[in-house]
């Protein structure tokens, strides 16, 4: 039998990029020693969620992967509890900046960078103006005891797509760390459960267990609704925070369960690629 246990985390963040690591330092920690073996921060965790304005001088906060000091941080904690860290980052590559994932290994050493393929560009989240589309195609990863993992980013999260094709390159859970909350062009609409009901649907139709880990607090008036959970591949709740929460949810995964009842769906088996052409045209 192949068990893992998953962590995520959900707290509020500042301006203050130290003591936001040194937060979610304490709290992966607290994590590794209920077990978890991966652990999940929430999207952009190095500060505030900036891209709710354009400001050109915020991009003197994005850094390279080597020096990163939020990627350097996760690589000796994951050295020292020997455990995976998803860590996510706002990246310098040149000219190009990108809203990017560095999958640390138990080995502290950074096994490859994703970056971002949708990027959301409205009221509150105007990230096209800070990142490049990612040029990494969709990636997955070796986790421990030779699983496969599969980690998408905030916007990635909402497209059966992009866990859809991670599942077809292997992923045996899917990971999505995320900055989400209030809508500041409508009062009225709370997208908590619509977050969570399209990641589900992944769980269900992939067959496979999702983690979210989410933000919570208010920053500049935007509040962000947590709800950071995680499902197995049924899309039954097995660990959940709720809207202002701060702390660690974990869970243990059966994937040898879990490919059994995968393949007893038949979805995989039943795929019809040459009909799906239509995906792939832009028109």
């Amino acid at each position: 039998m192949t068990e893992i246990t998953v962590g995520a985390l959900q707290l509020a963040f500042t301006d203050d990029i130290d003591a936001n690591i040194a937060n979610v330092t304490e709290m992966v920690r607290e994590a590794a020693s209920r077990g978890a073996q991966v652990v999940l921060p929430p999207e952009l965790f190095e500060g505030e969620y900036f891209c709710r304005v354009e400001d050109e001088g915020l991009f003197s906060n994005a850094k390279p992967a080597g020096s990163h000091k939020a990627v350097l941080a996760m690589q000796k904690l994951a050295a020292e509890l020997h455990i995976h860290i998803p860590t996510s980052f706002f990246e310098a590559d040149g000219p190009h900046h990108y809203n990017s994932l560095a999958m640390i290994g138990p080995d502290g050493k950074v096994a490859g960078i994703y970056r971002k393929s949708h990027i959301p560009d409205g009221p509150g989240y105007e990230e096209k103006f800070y990142f490049r589309p990612g040029n990494t195609g969709f990636k997955v990863w070796s986790g421990p005891d030779a699983t496969t993992l599969g980690v998408g980013v905030c916007w990635d999260q909402w497209y059966p797509e992009t866990a859809r094709a991670m599942m077809l390159m292997g992923a045996e859970i899917l990971f999505y760390p995320t900055a989400i909350g209030s809508e500041p062009h409508d009062d009225s609409l709370d997208t908590a459960r619509l977050w969570r009901r399209a990641m589900v649907g992944h769980a269900v139709s992939n067959v496979v267990p999702v983690v979210a880990a989410n933000r919570v607090g208010t920053e500049h008036g935007q509040t962000f609704y947590g709800t950071s959970f995680i499902t197995d591949e049924r899309g039954d709740i097995l660990a959940e925070l709720d809207r202002t929460e701060t702390g660690v949810i974990t869970a243990t995964l059966d994937l040898d369960r879990v490919k059994r009842h995968r393949a007893a769906f038949g979805f995989f088996r039943d795929r019809r690629p040459e009909l799906y052409g239509r995906l792939v045209e832009d028109i």
